[in-house]
């Protein structure tokens, strides 16, 4: 089956993210929201987004396809609802549509004629920009039962404070030293090849993606989230930074995208 994310009623409502990027690009939690639909399907997905984004993220349409409203977050009920569709199925969650069957050859879709199917559980839905950070710390615990199912975290440094060692995955390549993790409220998640310098304070839920850096005496809070590939420091409380970022001063930063 052919999987296609479509940005959806919500896209202006999250502007001016979504000037340059589609709607299943946007990372709330660890993940992006295509990454998160991508790790549950086992599939690589493409976007149905707006034209001027086409070149970068074409839609690939094949003869069966199942559109996925890209401001839904996947659950494990919800995809087997999703790969479960027919044709002429659609899932439905308080008259919105999560997701639906469609054919190539299929000019125009008449929800009239579709079998709606109630949406089973419950979920996280990104409606408006304040979403991304308010949803982060709901979106963090979930992402972090679902990257590390069944693995092991790297082992925590003799040198590091820590509470709830359970709650704390560190991925390969990762370095931290002299730094304190609380997690206590939530998982802490260190990516990838990231650094957590001498001094560093943590409190969970968080989310330290690969290749990222958090400062010497960073003061960070729960329910936060520091992308691919950035540069923190100062104190941080309730944000998301996407990737590529740098705020390397020691101001506060909260309630942030």
């Amino acid at each position: 089956m052919n999987y296609i994310l479509y940005d959806g009623e919500y896209r202006n409502q999250l502007l001016p993210f979504t000037y340059t990027r589609p709607v299943a690009d946007i990372r709330v939690g660890i993940l992006t929201i295509r990454e998160k639909w991508e790790e549950f399907l086992g599939l690589t997905t493409t976007t149905l987004t707006e034209e001027y984004l086409e070149e970068k993220y074409p839609m690939v349409e094949m003869e069966n396809n199942i559109m996925i409203n890209a401001s839904f977050l996947p659950t494990n009920k919800i995809v087997e609802q999703v790969k479960a569709l027919k044709e002429n199925e659609a899932i439905v969650k308080e008259d919105e549509i999560l997701a639906f069957y469609t054919k190539d050859n299929q000019e125009e879709v008449d929800f009239d004629e579709y079998n709606l199917i109630d949406c089973v559980d419950n979920f996280i839905q990104i409606k408006n920009t304040w979403d991304i950070f308010s949803l982060n710390g709901l979106a963090i615990q979930a992402d972090f039962d679902l990257i590390t199912q069944d693995r092991t975290s790297e082992p925590i440094p003799e040198n590091v404070q820590y509470i709830n060692k359970e709650n704390i995955f560190i991925e390969k390549g990762a370095t931290v030293n002299f730094a304190t993790l609380n997690a206590s409220n939530g998982p802490i998640y260190i990516g990838k090849n990231s650094e957590i310098m001498e001094g560093a304070t943590i409190r969970a839920p968080f989310a330290l993606c690969e290749g990222s850096t958090i400062k010497m005496g960073a003061k960070i809070y729960g329910d936060t989230t520091i992308g691919p590939q950035c540069k923190v420091g100062g104190e941080v409380s309730n944000s998301v930074f996407f990737g590529y970022a740098n705020k390397g001063h020691d101001g506060f930063l909260g309630n942030s995208v």
